[in-house]
C-alpha cells in the first residue's frame, strides 16, 4: 500500500468543516482562490509527495550529503524532484505576491507542508528555507538590498540559512563571539565560526544568503549587542548577476542520528580575512530582526512533527490491517480459529486510537493557530493586532515543543505496532522516529520553550491572554453541552481547564517568589499539560462538529468518519486527560528536589 502521510478526508474536515475554509476565503486577504483550485493544489502537491518526493526518503537516509572539498552534495536523486517543485513554485505558495510568491491561504500551504514534509522533509527544507530569510529582508531590508535577495530566494532558485549557533553561543545567545567590523563603504568585515547550520551549503541553487547574527566591534555585552547581516555565499551584482565569492566557507557536515538528506553544516567567516557583510536592519537589533525568522521557524518546526506523527501513524494503521498474527481473543481458546489482523487485538487498537487522537488533535491545534497568526496580521484595529499577536505568541511555544514531542512518541509507537519489524530498516517506520527526534531540539529545546512559556507568555497583559485562552475553551465545552451524548466529555474537559487556570497561576506566582528555580523545574511539565489540555478542546471542537453532521445524515463513509471522531475524543478525554490532570496536581504540590539536590549527589563521579 502507497504512503499516504496525511489523512485527506481528515485535513479537509480541519480546513473546511472545523476551521470555515470558505469564510477565510471570502475575506478578500486570498484573491483568486476558491474551495475548488485550493483542493486540487491539495490533490496535486499529494501526487508529487507520492510519486517525486517519497522516492527520495530512503537516498536521504542512506546515502545521506557528501562534504567533497568544500562542496555539499546533496543524492543524486534529489535533483530531479527539487526542479519539479521549484518550477511549480511549490515553495513559496502562501509568500505575497509582492515578494514574488503566490499568496495562497495559509491553510493550503500548511496542508501542502505536511505532505512533502512526510515525504522528505530534508528535499523540501532545501527549497523553502529561503522563505525566512525574504520575509525578514524584506520586512527591515533596504530597497536595494530586497531587489537584490527577496524573489531569487521565494523562487528557490537562491537558498538561506541563519548562522546563530556557536561552539560557546547555543541556547545563550548572548555569548556569541562572531564580531563584525564597520568599513568606510558600509559594509562589514566578519570574523568568526557558526555550527549546525541547517543548508549552510548545497548543491541545489545557483547562491546561499545567510542571515548572519555577529557583534559590532565596541557594542554592548549579551543580546543587546547583536546584529544581523546579509553575507551571501557568492556576490550579486547591481545587474543581479552573480561575482566573485564570499569568505564564508563551510568546513565540514554533522553526521546525525537522523534528517541524514539534510546538510547540517560548519561554516566559517573570514578565513581570509575578507568576509563581508550588509547590515540589516539597525545596528544592535540583530535579536529583534531574527525573531520574526525564528517565530515562523518553530512553527514549522511543530509542523514537522506532525507531519512525521501523521505519515508514521498511516503506515501502522495500514500495517495492523494487513499484518496476520495471533486468534482473535474471542477465540483464542479455540486452536483451530484462523488467525486475524492485528489491528483486531485490543492492546494494538489502543495503541492506534492513542496515535490517532494526538495526530488529529495536533492538526487541528496547528491550524487554529495559524489561523491567529492571521488574525495578528489582518485585523483591521491595532489593539486587535496586538491581542491576537499576544495570543499567537502563547501558542507558539507549545506548538514548537508540544507538537515535536507528541510527534516523536507516535513515531516510536508506530514502532512498537510494527513489532520486530519496525524496527528494522525495511519500514520506514524507524527513519520518521530517527528524524523526527531533531523536532524537539532545535530552534529551541524543550526547556528553552518551558522556559518562555512560563517567563514571557502566560502573563502576558496581565493574564488576560491565558484567560482568554480558557474562555475558548469553555465557549467549545458550552457547544458540546448541547449534544446529549457529548454531555459527560464536556464536563471532563471543562474540569482540565478550570485546573489548567489553577496551575497557571499558582506556576505564575511561584516564578515570581524565592521559589522561582523549582517554578521553572516545573516549566515543562506545565507545557505538556497546557498541550494536553488543548488537545482534549480539539478533540471535544471535532466530536461536537461529527454529532451535528451526525444528526443530519451522512453517507457510510463519512458516518464512520464522524463516529470515529467521537470515539477517538471520548478515548482521548476518558483514558489519557486523568494523567494530564495528575501531573497537574504534582505541579502543585511543588516538590524543590530537581533544584535542592547537590550536583554531586546525581552520582557518576
Amino acid at each position: 500500500m502507497a504512503q499516504l502521510f496525511a489523512d485527506r478526508r481528515d485535513i479537509d474536515f480541519v480546513i473546511w468543516e472545523q476551521m470555515k475554509g470558505e469564510d477565510a476565503l471570502k475575506n478578500g486577504q486570498n484573491n483568486g482562490f476558491n474551495r475548488k483550485t485550493c483542493e486540487l493544489m491539495i490533490n496535486e502537491a499529494r501526487k508529487l509527495a507520492i510519486n517525486e518526493v517519497y522516492p527520495t526518503m530512503k537516498d536521504g537516509d542512506h546515502i545521506g550529503v557528501r562534504f567533497e572539498n568544500g562542496v555539499v552534495r546533496v543524492p543524486d536523486s534529489y535533483h530531479k524532484p527539487f526542479g519539479i517543485l521549484k518550477e511549480g513554485e511549490w515553495g513559496n505558495l502562501t509568500v505575497p505576491e509582492v515578494m514574488g510568491g503566490q499568496g495562497a491561504p495559509s491553510f493550503v500551504g500548511d496542508a501542502v507542508s505536511e505532505y512533502f514534509m512526510g515525504a522528505n522533509w530534508s528535499l523540501y527544507s532545501y527549497l523553502t528555507m529561503g522563505n525566512g530569510a525574504a520575509h525578514m529582508i524584506e520586512l527591515y531590508g533596504t530597497p536595494e538590498q530586497k531587489e537584490k535577495y527577496v524573489k531569487n530566494l521565494v523562487a528557490g532558485r537562491w537558498g538561506g540559512t541563519m548562522l546563530l549557533t556557536e561552539p560557546a553561543a547555543g541556547s545563550d545567545v548572548g555569548a556569541l563571539e562572531t564580531s563584525a567590523v564597520k568599513n568606510e563603504d558600509g559594509t562589514y568585515t566578519l570574523t568568526g565560526n557558526k555550527i549546525f547550520i541547517t543548508n549552510g551549503e548545497f548543491d541545489l541553487v545557483e547562491n546561499i544568503i545567510h542571515p548572519v547574527l555577529a557583534r559590532i566591534e565596541g557594542a554592548p555585552a549579551g543580546t543587546r549587542g547583536i546584529s544581523i547581516f546579509i553575507v551571501p555565499k557568492y556576490f550579486v551584482n547591481d545587474d543581479g548577476s552573480l561575482g566573485e565569492p564570499n569568505d564564508i566557507v563551510c568546513t565540514g557536515v554533522e553526521e546525525k542520528m537522523g534528517i541524514h538528506g539534510s546538510a547540517t553544516c560548519s561554516m566559517a567567516l573570514g578565513g581570509k580575512g575578507r568576509c563581508i557583510g550588509y547590515l540589516l536592519g539597525q545596528e544592535n537589533q540583530g535579536m529583534k530582526v531574527m525573531f520574526h525568522m525564528m517565530n515562523g521557524a518553530r512553527m514549522h518546526t511543530g509542523l514537522q512533527g506532525l507531519a512525521y506523527a501523521s505519515s508514521a501513524y498511516l503506515l501502522a494503521v495500514n500495517y495492523a490491517r494487513q499484518r496476520i498474527q495471533g486468534r482473535d481473543l474471542a477465540s483464542f481458546a479455540d486452536h483451530s480459529a484462523p488467525s486475524v489482523p492485528i489491528i483486531k487485538h485490543p492492546d494494538v487498537r489502543r495503541n492506534l486510537l492513542k496515535m490517532k487522537s494526538y495526530v488529529e488533535g495536533m492538526r487541528s491545534f496547528y491550524h487554529y493557530t495559524t489561523q491567529i497568526g492571521l488574525k495578528a496580521t489582518h485585523s483591521e484595529k491595532e489593539e486587535d493586532r496586538v491581542f491576537y499577536d499576544d495570543l499567537y505568541s502563547l501558542f507558539t511555544p507549545v506548538i514548537k515543543d508540544y507538537l515535536a514531542v507528541r510527534g516523536h512518541e507516535v513515531c516510536i509507537q508506530a514502532i512498537q505496532t510494527y513489532g520486530g519489524a519496525g524496527y528494522t530498516q525495511d519500514y520506514p517506520v524507524e527513519q520518521y522516529a530517527r528524524d523526527c527526534k531533531i523536532a524537539s531540539i532545535y530552534e529551541g529545546t524543550s526547556g528553552i520553550q518551558a522556559m518562555d512559556l512560563l517567563a514571557r507568555k502566560i502573563g502576558k497583559q496581565n493574564g488576560k491572554i491565558f484567560a482568554t485562552f480558557i474562555a475558548e475553551i469553555l465557549k467549545s465545552v458550552n457547544d458540546a453541552k448541547q449534544h446529549e451524548g457529548l454531555k459527560d466529555l464536556a464536563g471532563r474537559v471543562e474540569s482540565a481547564a478550570y485546573h489548567l487556570g489553577k496551575v497557571a497561576a499558582h506556576l505564575g506566582k511561584s516564578a515570581s517568589s524565592e521559589k522561582f528555580k523549582t517554578a521553572f523545574s516545573h516549566s515543562h511539565p506545565f507545557l505538556e499539560g497546557m498541550g494536553d489540555t488543548i488537545m482534549a478542546w480539539m478533540l471535544l471542537w471535532r466530536s461536537t462538529i461529527a454529532s451535528q453532521m451526525l444528526s443530519r445524515g451522512a453517507n457510510d463513509k463519512d458516518r464512520k468518519f464522524y463516529e470515529g471522531q467521537i470515539k477517538t475524543a471520548e478515548f482521548y478525554i476518558r483514558t489519557l486527560l486523568p494523567s494530564t490532570l495528575g501531573s497537574m496536581d504534582a505541579i502543585l504540590d511543588g516538590c524543590g528536589a530537581a533544584v535542592e539536590i547537590d550536583d554531586d549527589a546525581f552520582g557518576g563521579l
